[in-house]
């Protein structure tokens, strides 16, 4: 499976840490990120990560291209809800894209988990035949 990761700033060392616990699980799939957080993650990993651009230099618009191309399986996207982002409209069409295409998306740590867990029993499988 194709696993997109990005993090708000104030998310990142959160996406770590969430990867360090998860990385047997992760390390069996494809894993894609925003540029600082696919550095972050694979220096703490040691995953294979294909790097996009940072989301504030094009990144995101990336990752959007690669969901409407029906490259990303799931989604896992730490995000600050709290504090309100420049680049916020981004936010909310990787979102909407993720609806249109029937992509799984965990915004939060507790679904992160349920979906990192469904993953790994095989769960999630059915995006595959969907592929075909």
């Amino acid at each position: 499976m194709n696993i997109a990761l990005i993090a708000h700033d104030s998310k990142k060392e959160l996406m770590v840490q969430f990867c360090i616990a998860y990385c047997g699980i992760l390390s069996h799939h494809d894993i894609r990120a925003t540029g600082t957080t696919g550095k972050l993650v694979a220096e703490a990993t040691g995953l294979h990560i294909q790097r996009f651009l940072s989301g504030s230099q094009g990144g995101d618009q990336q990752l959007a291209s690669s969901i409407s191309c029906n490259e990303i399986d799931l989604l896992i996207f730490f995000r600050d809800p709290l504090n309100a982002k420049s680049h916020e409209p981004n936010d909310i069409n990787i979102l909407r894209l993720c609806d249109v295409h029937n992509i799984p998306v965990a915004t939060n740590i507790a679904t992160a988990e349920a979906l990192i867990h469904a993953l790994e029993r095989g769960d999630l499988d059915w995006r595959e035949y969907m592929r075909s």
